[in-house]
């Protein structure tokens, strides 16, 4: 059973709350940005993944954009705060959830862009691009929100 993702009033609340964060990763003319492929559904994202316990969310962010790249990034700035009490994800396990994410805009300090088993392909992508892809929910959004410079979104 591949995992679901779930939206409905209030449904959220069916799962565990989880926390999160995903790296917002520019090209030199702050035009594009980095995205992999997911292996688990095929979608396009930003680098990211679930906070472990007794890791700050930099740390987190730093370490899942190591994990699934291969790039040492640092955090720059907090770019937003995201949930959706309408959505729950449902695991092959069984597991459910509903996540916080804390989005993070970050500089690129060394490494090899490369793959991992959990991505199937990378590329740097501007906002017209990302039109054509199959996005992982609200990524496209995020990157909308770096763009524009204001202070944190919470959404």
């Amino acid at each position: 059973m591949p995992t679901k993702v779930l939206y409905g009033p209030r449904l959220g609340k069916q799962g565990k709350l989880r926390a999160g964060c995903c790296a917002i990763l520019f090209d030199e003319t702050r035009e594009k940005v980095l995205l992999t492929q997911r292996a688990d559904n095929g979608r396009w994202c930003l680098p990211g993944g679930q906070m472990e316990a007794g890791e700050s969310a930099a740390e987190a962010c730093e370490r899942e954009a190591w994990e699934e790249t291969g790039l040492k990034v640092q955090v720059k700035r907090l770019v937003g705060v995201y949930s959706n009490p309408d959505l729950l994800v449902i695991y092959p396990d069984g597991n459910q959830a509903t996540f916080l994410i804390l989005s993070f805009e970050v500089e690129l300090i060394s490494g090899v862009l490369g793959l991992s088993d959990e991505t199937t392909a990378f590329g740097y992508f501007s906002l017209a691009e990302m039109d054509s892809l199959p996005m992982h929910g609200q990524h496209k959004m995020r990157v909308e929100d770096a763009l524009s410079g204001s202070a944190p979104f919470i959404k």
